[in-house]
Parts: structure tokens; C-alpha cells; sequence
């Protein structure tokens, strides 16, 4: 399968690591991954701002950087739904492509039929389910079960864990009061597991998280879980 890494701007601009690591994982199946120089951002800050116009001129770069591949996949569950729920509504000739980009454990789970990558990772982890994860794409129980297959892994269940950790994207900056509350609520839901490492889909809520949690000194480090399935995570 010909596949298109859709990086996104917080992954290839401060954790490129992460695209690394779904690169690893997909070339060790056996498919080829590209990445399209002629990505963008892809518009979510515009349309969730209420600038749907100006989100297209970037709807239309990603129809045609992405244009071609069998799939499209991505380590942001809130950039891939922005394509997947939003690309239709705004442009509808790019249902099609929408309909081919896929969080990275839709891609594995349901479109290859993967859930054990042979990876170690002898930790105590928790998942944080994100909201664009758990409430738009419904990616239910896909990433756990990729974690679950991981050897020597001690996974242990986030309380609250459906509870928004406050990032929000704008979110953070307008209402910046009541995302520190909510931060402050996942935060103690984390260091209460006693997990070495928290996880997620989406490095923008594990940045959030993870600059809570080393504001507290919490011995705690905030990893893609691409990156546990690659074996490039590191220890805690």
C-alpha cells in the first residue's frame, strides 16, 4: 500500500520524532510511506476560529499534496478529524479524500488488520483518550488494543479519563482560566495511577499535559503512543 504521512504542524515542528516513529511501524509492514513536501497545515485553527474562507486555500493544498495515495495517515486524532468531518462540508469534492485519512490505529487496526507491532516496553503507562479521538473519529478501544499487545507493558486505567484535558487548541488561550482547572484535574488523575508514563493520539493535549505535570514536578513523562509501538519511546 502507497501511503501519505500527513505529519501536521506540532508534529513536524516540535515532535517530528513521532513521525518517525509511524514511519517505522508502517515501512516494518511492508508498505511505502511518502511524505508530500507540499503540506500544509490543514486548517483547523482557521475553521475552528470561524474562518472557514480562509481554511481554503489550505483544504485545496492537501487535496492536492495527498492526491494519488491509497491512504493517508496521520498521529493527530484532531487534525485527521478536521479533514474527515470538516474537508466535505467545506470543499465536497474532497470527500473521497477524506474518506481515505485515517488516525494512525484506524489504519493499523481496521484497515490492516494489526494489533500486535512485536514491541517492548517494560513501563507502567495510562492512556489519555482525546477528545477529537473519543468524540469525532469514535476511535473506541483502537489505540488500547495496539498498547495492550505490547510486551512487558503494565497498562493501567486513567480515571476520568473521557474528561477533556483542557487544551482545546484556542481553547487554552481564550478561556485560559478554566483550562487550568481542567488541567489541574487530569494532572492529579495521572500522577494518581503512579504510571511513569502517560500516552495519548495527539502531542498537542500531551503537551498540555505534560507542561502541568513538569510545572508540578511530577515524575511523569508525556509519550505518542506511536512511539511505544515503534520502540522509540525511551524510558521514563
Amino acid at each position: 500500500m502507497r501511503i501519505g504521512l500527513f505529519i501536521t504542524c506540532v508534529n513536524d515542528l516540535v515532535y517530528p520524532a513521532t513521525g518517525v516513529a509511524v514511519t517505522r511501524i508502517l515501512r516494518g509492514l511492508g508498505h511505502t510511506v511518502e511524505f508530500p513536501a507540499g503540506q500544509t497545515c490543514c486548517g483547523q485553527l482557521h475553521a475552528n476560529s470561524g474562518y472557514r474562507r480562509a481554511a481554503l486555500p489550505l483544504v485545496h493544498g492537501f487535496a492536492a499534496a495527498f492526491a494519488g495515495y491509497d491512504a493517508v495517515v496521520s498521529p493527530s486524532g484532531s487534525c485527521v478529524a478536521m479533514v474527515r468531518e470538516w474537508y466535505p462540508r467545506l470543499v465536497p469534492d474532497t470527500a473521497a479524500l477524506a474518506a481515505r485519512v485515517y488516525e494512525l490505529s484506524e489504519l493499523l487496526v481496521d484497515v490492516l488488520g494489526v494489533t500486535d507491532l512485536g514491541a517492548r516496553y517494560p513501563y507502567r503507562v495510562t492512556y489519555h483518550p482525546t477528545c477529537h479521538g473519543l468524540r469525532v473519529l469514535r476511535l473506541g478501544d483502537r489505540p488500547l488494543r495496539l498498547l495492550r499487545a505490547v510486551r512487558d507493558i503494565e497498562l493501567v486505567d486513567l480515571p476520568a479519563a473521557g474528561e477533556c484535558c483542557g487544551f482545546g487548541g484556542t481553547f487554552a488561550l481564550r478561556n485560559a482560566e478554566v483550562s487550568a482547572a481542567m488541567l489541574a484535574d487530569k494532572c492529579g488523575h495521572v500522577t494518581g495511577t503512579g504510571a511513569g508514563v502517560l500516552t495519548a493520539a495527539d502531542n498537542s493535549c500531551l503537551a498540555h499535559i505534560g507542561g502541568g505535570l513538569s510545572r508540578t514536578r511530577a515524575a511523569v513523562r508525556a509519550v505518542h503512543y506511536a512511539q511505544i509501538l515503534a520502540g522509540t519511546a525511551g524510558a521514563p
